[in-house]
């Protein structure tokens, strides 16, 4: 079968369960890298108020210079509030979840489409069954991946409209994730109702402004390149990459993928941390250090696809990580 016929399937444990516990055995100071970082709602606060700021401001500009704003400024605030939510779907915020959820609703505000509720309800299903299409949300459909398959326009087109694809993921696990639930419909009611005021307030253009950089925060821009860094095959069979390049501080260490899927509790300021105290488990993996250069990579390079991604079948053959699918407090007392 051709590697552009299918997904590289697995009948393995997704990678980091026995790192972890090999890690949390030779240091267990680990465990005090374990917490949250309640100040994050600050920079929930700081990245709306930027696109806020620059909404009012590029309401009445050319349209040349609205997405040449969203594509330089737009798409780093609204990739930054997207790892806030990331955060909160983490419980890496407050200790109260229903304020984690609150704090999630806030990030959405600028990013268009309602999708913080929903994401925080699959997004630990992608930790605990890596690669199982069925319970993965970030694993692309089969049809998804034949559809694009290596062509450089297509993988364009795919990045350029990644939050489409994304959108329909979740419908694969409604047999295990309720879809709507009253916080939904908060999430839903206030985000219909924060982007009517912006049209009503601001005007269209202010509006195109955010969806332009709500699209290219996540799709056909260097800050896209994240995608396919966390978890396509770029080195050989090594199916998670950490990426070590300038964007981390601004992106709230969201590179640091391996040590994030190794200790999901751990909140973003402590990953470089997590990373010096057992470095010797992380430099022996591959990584990447430039998101541009990983971008043109993945949209020239033949041999990559849609389908260069590790898949599994059996459900029932994933381990799941301790310090992953519990809450903090739980994680900092994890049986290894």
């Amino acid at each position: 079968m051709s590697k552009f016929d299918s997904f590289t399937w697995s009948e393995e444990s997704e990678p980091h369960r026995i790192r972890t516990r090999e890690m949390i055995r030779k240091y267990p100071q680990i465990r005090e890298l374990i917490g949250r970082n309640p100040f994050t709602i600050f920079v929930v606060f700081a990245a709306v108020g930027i696109q806020l700021v620059l909404s009012y401001f590029l309401q009445d500009q050319p349209w040349w210079l609205i997405f040449v704003a969203a594509y330089c400024l737009g798409a780093f605030a609204c990739h930054t509030l997207f790892i806030c939510i990331h955060e909160c779907a983490h419980n890496l915020i407050f200790k109260e979840r229903n304020m984690n959820t609150i704090a999630g609703i806030i990030a959405n505000l600028p990013l268009v489409f309602p999708s913080s509720v929903s994401f925080q309800k699959y997004h630990l299903k992608h930790h605990s069954f890596q690669g199982v299409e069925e319970l993965d949300a970030d694993m692309p459909y089969q049809w998804e991946a034949k559809l694009i398959n290596n062509s450089t326009i297509g993988k364009a087109f795919w990045l350029l409209f990644y939050p489409v694809f994304q959108l329909f993921r979740p419908l694969r696990l409604t047999k295990e994730v309720s879809i709507f639930d009253p916080w939904t419909v908060v999430n839903w009611v206030v985000q219909f109702s924060f982007m009517a005021a912006i049209v009503y307030f601001f005007g269209a253009k202010a509006a195109i402004f955010m969806t332009a950089s709500f699209f290219f925060s996540i799709g056909l821009h260097p800050l896209g390149a994240r995608w396919i860094q966390e978890h396509y095959l770029t080195h050989g069979d090594q199916e998670t990459k950490s990426y070590y390049g300038i964007l981390n501080p601004i992106n709230l260490n969201v590179g640091y993928h391996n040590e994030h899927h190794d200790f999901p509790s751990v909140p973003w300021h402590n990953l470089p941390k997590l990373k010096a105290m057992a470095n010797e488990y992380y430099d022996t993996l591959h990584y990447h250090t430039s998101y541009t250069q990983l971008l043109f990579r993945f949209l020239f390079d033949k041999n990559m696809s849609i389908f260069s991604r590790t898949a599994r079948a059996d459900r029932g053959k994933v381990k799941l990580n301790d310090f992953s699918v519990y809450n903090v407090e739980t994680a900092k007392t994890a049986e290894v």
